[in-house]
């Protein structure tokens, strides 16, 4: 089987050039032979003095019909390997008409006109130089003449189908017509000139039998069939066809028509994953199949023009490509998912609460909808189930956010969806750490915001710590401390403020990974940077200094000072005053861990609810936690929230630091009442 450069995509590569180099220049000499670089002969077949224009362009023609006729008969090449020209009536017939006019006016035509130049003919290089001004002008008016250009587009179109007849049919009949076209230019020659060798001529006998001879020899081979796959891609592969279908969007399916195509179990649909096999396995559209790009044409072959084929990936530029290249194979039911699975977990599983504007309650409820399906797996139907992005119910007796144990995360290790986060420092880390994990330092989240040091940063900026960890909103982080717990759970404020819940905290950390003999390793992880997105608006979850004061006023809610026992009573202190918020509760947050096992665990769920109930009247009243520098309070908050569920835990960042250096703001000392 011949492969064309055509076929293979390679009209732009240099062995194409050149051999359109050759060609072109073959092709030049033969035309300047048969006397094509002189207007003025070119013009004689408008006289009937001259029909050489006739006899060359009709000699060429049934010369390239026969071989052609010959080698798909004879399977040498495909129809898939050679461009067929779209059939447009309107427009190619008023395009003939100006064509006529102007080789009529001019005597040379684009191809005659370039041999003409190459002779050195004036005539033939202003002719070319209004061929060129001519395209610019059609560029130019092209919004205009576009109607035009697309007048009675009907795809691909074969005579001998138009006409019913077999391919060798309309070869033999059309091949006739070639010779008795012949015979009677000879004959008008002889008439107006008497130049011609006359009708009959022994070279004129043997080139018309030798042309009927081989069309009739196409009888003996199988037809070219215009319903063959090859024939019905060339139908279907209109050019123009496809811009038209890109210019209105008609070769788009919208993600919310999509999600709730999926959930209705559209027969028919076919959910195509252009993504590499990885990405394909952590997370994609359920029923969705994921070929090769090479194979789409085979695996898709049983679908096609039956039925819906959309095609995604991250984005639209594989999709587009692969969609036109199956409308060029016949595929008329093939589209793309609309800014591409991005877009559509944009669209359709970003939560109501953290969208930009407020979304209307129906809208809202069709956004629960898609994510209980898409996010839970509940409901499916038929096809590869699908591994959703990983929702708490994706990690069977985990509790998110909550704490994962050592044997778990061995056990998980290596999982696409699950990134682990190592909190020491870095000399701790580059030392030996869990394999896969990645560094990062609890000082990068937290700066000056509003004057104040050591705040957690805005979720902006810890979008980007994110992006450049390769964290995507579906990942599990599981973030490992040494032996302070509380910059694990500083981690877990920055997944918080972000809206990120699918986090966890080591019980033990390092210390006692380490302690159990578990696999480490000094290599760097490689990473891929994602594109992690910032909740608009406040986190919901952290006060500043007047709700506090509030508080301290009106006992609407306990103010949890987590500092150590000597600062909150005042005997130390490294602020600007020492002592604490009036009616502030003091419990260490060192109370809350133990040294166990070689790391620092939390310690029982049933002793923390003991200590804690003493404090607050209720796991429904509202806690400011607070500690100097939103450090310490951290791991209180996540004790209270993640651990033993208080429902209404709330985190002042700014902490003593802010509330020391406000003088305006009172100040307590001594032990809590």
């Amino acid at each position: 089987m011949i492969e064309t450069f055509f076929g293979t995509g390679a009209l732009d590569s240099a062995q194409a050039f050149l051999a359109a180099l050759v060609i072109g220049f073959f092709f030049g000499v033969c035309l300047e032979q048969a006397g094509f670089g002189s207007s003025r002969r070119l013009a004689g077949i408008f006289y009937f003095r001259d029909m050489a224009v006739l006899k060359v362009m009709f000699s060429a023609l049934i010369t390239a019909m026969l071989g052609l006729s010959y080698f798909l008969g004879m399977g040498w090449i495909a129809l898939d390997q050679i461009y067929l020209m779209p059939t447009v009536y309107g427009a190619q017939i008023v395009g003939g008409l100006i064509f006529g006019i102007g080789f009529v006016m001019s005597g040379w035509c684009p191809g005659t006109g370039a041999v003409g130049l190459a002779s050195g003919k004036l005539d033939a290089a202003l002719f070319l130089l209004g061929a060129v001004l001519g395209s610019i002008l059609f560029n130019e008016l092209f919004p205009l003449l576009k109607p035009l250009y697309q007048w009675g587009e009907s795809g691909v179109r074969f005579a001998f189908d138009a006409l019913g007849m077999a391919s060798s049919t309309f070869a033999f009949l059309f091949t006739c017509v070639a010779v008795a076209c012949f015979w009677g230019a000879e004959w008008i020659e002889k008439r107006v000139s008497g130049a011609s060798t006359g009708p009959g001529s022994p070279f004129l006998r043997t080139f018309s039998a030798v042309l009927v001879i081989a069309a009739g020899g196409l009888f003996i081979l199988p037809p070219v069939s215009p319903s063959s796959s090859a024939s019905t891609a060339a139908k279907a592969g209109s050019e123009t066809a496809l811009l038209r279908a890109v210019e209105t969007a008609s070769d788009h399916v919208d993600p919310m028509d999509l999600a709730d195509r999926i959930m209705a179990g559209e027969p028919g649909l076919v959910v195509v994953d252009l993504r590499t096999p990885d990405e394909f396995a952590r997370f994609h559209l359920p029923g969705a199949v994921n070929p090769r790009m090479s194979e789409l044409p085979s695996a898709l072959a049983p679908h096609r023009n039956l039925g819906t084929i959309v095609l995604y990936s991250n984005g639209m530029t594989h999709p587009a490509q692969a969609r036109d290249s199956l409308a060029r194979l016949g595929f008329q039911n093939a589209y793309i998912l609309t800014d591409g699975l991005d877009g559509f977990i944009r669209t359709c599983l970003q939560p109501s609460s953290l969208r930009d504007e407020p979304v209307p309650a129906d809208m809202a409820a069709r956004i629960s909808r898609w994510r209980g399906f898409f996010l839970a797996g509940a409901g499916r139907a038929g096809g590869p189930e699908a591994q959703a992005v990983p929702a708490p119910e994706a990690f069977p007796g985990l509790q998110l956010p909550g704490l994962v144990e050592t044997e778990w995360l061995q056990s998980h290790l290596g999982r696409a969806d699950v990134r682990v986060i190592d909190a020491r420092s870095q000399p701790e880390y580059n030392t030996g750490h869990i394999p896969g994990s990645l560094f990062l330092s609890v000082d990068s989240l937290r700066g000056v915001v509003g004057g104040v040091p050591s705040m957690l940063l805005p979720a902006p900026v810890l979008a980007v710590h994110f992006s450049l960890m390769g964290i995507r909103p579906g990942d599990l982080v599981v973030v490992v401390a040494g032996d302070k717990m509380q910059d694990a759970t500083l981690v877990g404020m920055a997944c918080e403020r972000l809206g990120h819940h699918r986090y966890a905290v080591l019980n033990g950390g390092f210390g006692k990974w380490q302690a159990e003999t578990r696999p480490t390793d000094t290599l760097l992880p490689r990473v891929a940077e994602s594109s992690y997105a910032a909740p608009p608006g406040p986190d919901g979850l952290t006060v500043d200094h007047a709700r506090v004061l509030r508080a301290s006023q009106t006992r609407d809610a306990v103010i949890l000072d987590v500092r150590p026992e000597d600062f909150f009573t005042g005997i130390k202190s490294d602020e600007a005053r020492a002592g604490h918020i009036p009616g502030a509760v003091n419990r260490p947050f060192t109370a809350d861990v133990t040294k166990k096992d070689g790391g620092v665990l939390f310690k029982p769920s049933a002793e923390l609810e003991a200590a804690y109930a003493r404090l607050i009247p209720s796991r429904a009243s509202t806690v400011i936690v607070h500690c100097r520098t939103g450090h310490q309070a951290s791991q209180t908050f996540f004790v209270l929230k993640r651990l033993l569920g208080y429902s209404s835990v709330l985190y002042y960042d700014a902490g003593w630091t802010e509330w020391a250096a406000r003088p305006e703001l009172p100040v307590a000392t001594g032990p809590q009442p």
